[in-house]
């Protein structure tokens, strides 16, 4: 339907009265003519019936003289015809009082408008309420994500309708609409037949215009004053704009439940589509809901929905706007589900942004439009796949809720899931709750301690103690004994951390967490090595993004670009950030200590074919948190589960938090090709290791100089490097072999103290051939074979807690006979031929003897930390691991 406004009607409404919002001006009471369906001519029948007013025989004058019979003087008139003379005179009384009661109804109505209308402000000070702002909220590639503010989609024109839109507007709400004068007299009649034919409301009584007038300038009291300031109002809406400017006004006004207001607020809200593009049958029934948005909600009540859409066409049909055929054919199958959109998770995403503008634009005075980063297909396959864990593990584990922030390594979030329903919960546990991270936070303590200058083989002991009454424990119970801090973080031993912390300091801890991204209040408290104070998921995600990025801090963001309707730019992203906020030697450490976390550590459940990853888990207090967060090269991402009420769970951030991650992950990256995490590999230190003879388990001795056989390996890769003595410091130093150049990145080797491991397997006294059994010199008791041991640059083992030599059985070590000839130690061999065990003399040569086995991992005694750095091989911490946890 097509509403042509005539040239001669066209009347331009005074300035400074329209919204601008609203399309310039057309003639008030403009001829329409409907061009859809059949031919209707919407104008006022201008012929009134008459009455034969007040002269005439109708009135109340004499009749002629010559008509009247004259009395008898002197005689009584007859009863007869006074009984007639008072007959007329009744008459004629009703009709005088009729007249008066109606001209004092008459003036009582005047008075009654006088009166409520005296209580209006003055008609000069009248003027149209700007339309509260909307918020239209874009993902990446432009699809809709939301529309926010209190109208909750945006105006739309008139003419943008498909035109059975606005026409069935009218059929349903005021078929005499562009007829009337803003009041309808007959329309009111009309409709009051109606119900009572139909013993029911078909249609409201009050006209377009008079509830654009309500909910523009009116409380919804339902009184006389009102429904008469109704009626004023109205009447000046029509003075003052065309109909195609009130109907414009009413549609993108109107309530139409479920928070829409608006025809497009109500599309997308029902239909997941623009009003633009809205069917007959959708037109119909979101004009049917609103007598009653409530009673009528297609989400709530489908079926009184369908039955009010079937009115609604009906009306379309009688009023010629559409043929009965199109009426039928639009109605929707009883036993077809009626398609509404329930608010996913990106909801989540638009409350975030919407709490945003203030501080990017300042206030909103217009509808806007917001483009953000969000990736949409990543953000249903994080909704979907958040989803599917809790309902296949929630009952289970004893948790409800969970939280997703997904980020590229620059901080452009590009997935946020706030909780498992929208709908149910709006509470956002991505952004706005603020949980323990548990051993998540450990990163910043080992990260502090490495600018301190520690290393990833530094040793530190795993065991119980005290610090002025706090005494922090392993999760499980058990502890390793001294292990290198790589080790300490990729199995989360809780002792290693808070040692850590109390060494730098909870205030360096702090620092360092702040500078990489936590912005949340933390407290300079020991605790604070294992993740006790809060933090919100999206900053903790954002914090790990200079691990991933090569050291670089960011800020993380999730709108690119703010505009108005007509595409000017209110602000627009930048890529600036806080800098380089890690040294990249400190940035090479922390990445192979979280990416060892990743391959064997607790978050092993995160591994993702083809990708370097690093990460770390976190579980807080009686689990009530459990998380992962962990990163590759090309996105970092944060996953937290547990409960609103803050009851324990059977989580770990090593099951199903890294498992989400891990899923979420693989579908995130499938579309890109793999590549290494930046910034470079750990080179660590030139490490000096004892070489074992394997047939004794003892340290080998060079027969040469009779000093132990030290072997030099790479602390990083744990390969075998070349060296050289350093003539200016007497320090030992790596080479290449192929220019003799120093290897830059390995620190020269301390040269004090040599650790080594023993070979697995039972250590021989070289004296007695029988086994050697360590005593642990603080409690006496025998130390099990295969244990860790440390020895010093000659080869004695050594507490390194006290500096003392190890007691031991036997003759201990260093005992053998001296060979006279060469004056070394002879070795204990047994003889082939006899069977019997000989001492024979050491091979003179100062090479690594054959049949000597170079260390298989590195096995380290109890002991506080040591800037001695040991290297420990990967299937040897497995090994050694797999023997502390039980695995």
């Amino acid at each position: 339907m097509d509403f042509r406004i005539s040239a001669d009607d066209r009347v331009g409404a005074p300035k400074g009265r329209r919204n601008k919002t609203q399309p310039s001006s057309a003639a008030r009471g403009a001829r329409v003519e409907p061009t859809m369906g059949q031919s209707m001519a919407f104008s006022v029948d201008e012929t009134r019936p008459g009455g034969n007013g007040g002269g005439g025989n109708g009135g109340g004058g004499k009749p002629p003289k010559s008509l009247r019979k004259q009395p008898r003087k002197g005689k009584a008139e007859p009863a007869r015809n006074r009984r007639k003379k008072r007959g007329g005179g009744f008459l004629m009384g009703l009709l005088w009082w009729g007249f008066v009661a109606s001209l004092w109804g008459g003036l009582a109505v005047i008075g009654v408008i006088v009166y409520y209308g005296a209580q209006l402000p003055s008609s000069e000070t009248w003027a149209i309420p700007e339309r509260p702002p909307n918020i239209r909220i874009l993902a990446a590639d432009g699809s809709l994500i939301s529309n926010r503010g209190q109208t909750g989609g945006e105006a739309i024109t008139f003419r943008e309708l498909p035109q059975y839109v606005p026409a069935a507007f009218i059929a349903s709400e005021d078929r005499r609409f562009m007829s009337h004068f803003g009041v309808d007299p007959i329309g009111l009649l009309s409709v009051a037949v109606e119900m009572v034919e139909a013993r029911g409301v078909t249609r409201g009584a009050s006209t377009i215009t008079q509830q654009v007038a309500k909910n523009l300038f009116l409380t919804p009291d339902q009184t006389l004053g009102r429904k008469v300031q109704e009626a004023i109002l109205a009447i000046w809406l029509e003075q003052n704009f065309s109909k195609e400017e009130i109907l414009e006004l009413y549609m993108n006004r109107v309530y139409f439940g479920s928070g829409a207001y608006g025809i497009e607020a109500a599309a997308q809200t029902y239909f997941g589509v623009s009003a633009r593009n809205l069917s007959l049958g959708e037109a119909a029934m979101l004009v049917g809901i609103l007598p009653a948005p409530s009673a009528y909600n297609p989400k709530a009540n489908p079926d009184t929905a369908r039955d009010r859409q079937r009115l609604v066409l009906n009306a379309m049909a009688q009023e010629g706007y559409i043929t009965r055929e199109e009426a039928d054919a639009a109605r929707i199958n009883p036993d077809q589900t009626i398609r509404t959109v329930v608010a996913g998770s990106e909801s989540y995403v638009a409350d975030w942004v919407e709490s945003l503008m203030t501080a990017y634009i300042g206030e909103i005075e217009g509808d806007v439009v917001v483009q953000t980063t969000i990736d949409y297909k990543m953000q249903k396959d994080a909704e979907f796949i958040v989803k599917e864990a809790v309902a296949n593990e929630g009952e289970k584990r004893g948790f409800s809720q969970a939280a997703l922030v997904a980020m590229d390594v620059d901080g452009t979030v590009r997935a946020m899931v706030g909780g498992v329903d929208y709908q149910a919960s709006q509470y956002n546990r991505a952004v706005t709750a603020r949980r323990q991270p548990g051993s998540a936070f450990k990163p910043f303590v080992y990260m502090a301690a490495m600018e301190k200058g520690y290393t990833p083989d530094t040793l530190a002991e795993d065991a119980q103690f005290d610090y002025n009454g706090w005494s922090p424990r392993n999760s499980n119970g058990k502890y390793a004994g001294t292990v290198t801090l790589r080790q300490g973080l990729a199995y989360s031993l809780n002792t290693i951390a808070a040692r850590l912390a109390i060494d730098v300091t909870p205030e360096k801890v702090i620092e360092v967490a702040m500078r990489m991204g936590i912005s949340s209040n933390l407290s300079a408290v020991p605790s604070i090595a294992l993740g006790a104070q809060e933090v919100n998921l999206l900053e903790l995600t954002s914090a790990y993004a200079p691990f991933a990025n090569g050291g670089m801090g960011v800020i993380p963001n999730v709108i690119t670009k703010i505009s108005d309707v007509e595409d000017n730019v209110l602000y627009e992203a930048s890529n600036a950030g806080p800098g380089r906020v890690v040294d990249p030697n400190v940035l090479a450490a922390m990445n192979d200590m979280l990416k060892t976390a990743v391959e064997v550590g607790t978050g092993r459940g995160a591994n993702i074919g083809g990708w370097e990853v690093g990460g770390k888990t976190g579980t807080s207090q009686e689990s009530r948190d459990a998380l992962f967060v962990g990163y590759t090269s090309a996105m970092v991402t944060g996953v937290w589960l547990g409960n609103d009420n803050d009851t324990g769970t059977s989580l770990s951030g090593g099951n199903v938090p890294a498992n989400i991650w891990s899923n979420f992950m693989t579908k995130a990256l499938a579309d890109r090709s793999p590549a290494p995490i930046p910034g470079g590999s750990y080179a660590g230190q030139l490490i000096a290791q004892q070489l074992i003879d394997p047939n004794t388990g003892m340290p080998a001795i060079d027969p040469a100089t009779g000093q132990p056989m030290v072997q030099y390996v790479d602390g990083g890769t744990g390969e075998p490097v070349q060296t050289t003595t350093d003539p200016a410091t007497g320090q030992v130093i790596a080479i290449d072999p192929a220019t003799g150049a120093p290897i830059e990145g390995l620190a020269p080797v301390d040269g004090q103290v040599a650790s080594a491991p023993v070979q697995t397997g039972t250590m021989i006294d070289p004296a007695t051939g029988q086994p050697v059994q360590q005593l642990d010199p603080n409690t006496g008791m025998p130390i099990d074979q295969g244990q860790l041991v440390q020895y010093d640059a000659n080869g004695q083992a050594i507490d390194p807690v006290t500096g003392f030599p190890l007691q031991q059985q036997g003759n201990g070590f260093g005992e053998a006979p001296i060979d006279p000839e060469t004056g070394l130690p002879m070795t204990l061999v047994v003889d082939p031929a006899t069977g019997e065990q000989v001492w024979v003399p050491s091979a003179p040569t100062s090479q690594q003897p054959q049949g000597f086995a170079q260390p298989q991992g590195q096995i380290v005694p109890p002991g506080p930390v040591q800037q001695q750095p040991v290297y420990q091989e990967e299937r040897s911490q497995r090994t050694l691991m797999d023997l502390i946890f039980g695995n």
